[in-house]
């Protein structure tokens, strides 16, 4: 992880609520305690005896080294995984494709579309794309830029955005702080809204919209939408 720096996040802060957004009302998820992002990407892992995994953003392996895998690949330009590099870096020289690709790098819009993008042209077919941090919980926690140790940033815009492609079909599994489900099939569930530029979005937006926006669904019931 990049390290925290007071003054910048403190200089960020005013910023970005001068200039860009403040919105004040929060959403709480109430998240499940007791699961979290590996134990669903595991869980779908074993269900589909996937054999390869590809996890953009290490930091200190929290997740990566939760997977049990033959083949795994873990990308990140500052600590954890075995790919020191950015997710450019490693997409620009990568030949393989994967069962399993876990995005958890930089949670910023435009980062996270290429991310996506590169995931969905090495995803195996059957394969599924995990995305992390889909669910801030104000507007403190998705900004751009960074002011708050506990960050999910913009991830969610990049969803919305894609959720309104025919190319790949999303849900967001409401645990540990979003964790969105993206499989390269036709999408079945497109997303009709008319915006110019979703890297525009504000807090306001996805707080009245969340749901739809992110198609959100409980962890009990994910293999209810897998086996659809």
């Amino acid at each position: 992880m990049e390290k925290i720096n007071k003054i910048r996040f403190k200089l960020n802060k005013i910023y970005y609520n001068l200039f860009i957004d403040k919105y004040n009302k929060s959403i709480n998820f109430n998240f499940p305690e007791n699961v979290n992002r590996w134990d669903l990407i595991m869980k779908i892992i074993k269900f589909y005896n996937f054999k390869s995994y590809l996890e953009i953003g290490c930091d200190d392996d929290y997740s990566f080294k939760k997977i049990d895998v033959p083949d795994k690949t873990g990308v990140d330009p500052y600590s954890g995984g075995n790919f020191k590099g950015t997710s450019d870096e490693f997409f620009l020289q990568n030949k393989k494709k994967f069962d399993c690709i876990f995005i958890d790098g930089l949670h910023e819009y435009d980062q996270v579309c290429k991310d996506l993008d590169n995931s969905l042209n090495c995803i195996n077919e059957g394969g599924i794309i995990f995305l992390h941090d889909a669910l801030p919980a104000n507007v403190h926690q998705q900004a751009v830029p960074r002011y708050k140790i506990i960050w999910n940033g913009d991830v969610w815009k990049s969803i919305v955005y894609f959720r309104t492609r025919n190319d790949c079909d999303i849900v967001t599994c409401k645990i540990d702080h979003g964790v969105s489900i993206v499989r390269k099939i036709p999408n079945k569930d497109l997303l009709n809204i008319n915006i110019n530029n979703f890297k525009n979005l504000k807090f306001e937006d996805f707080y009245n919209n969340y749901q739809r926006y992110l198609r959100v669904i409980d962890y009990d019931v994910i293999f209810n939408y897998l086996e659809k």
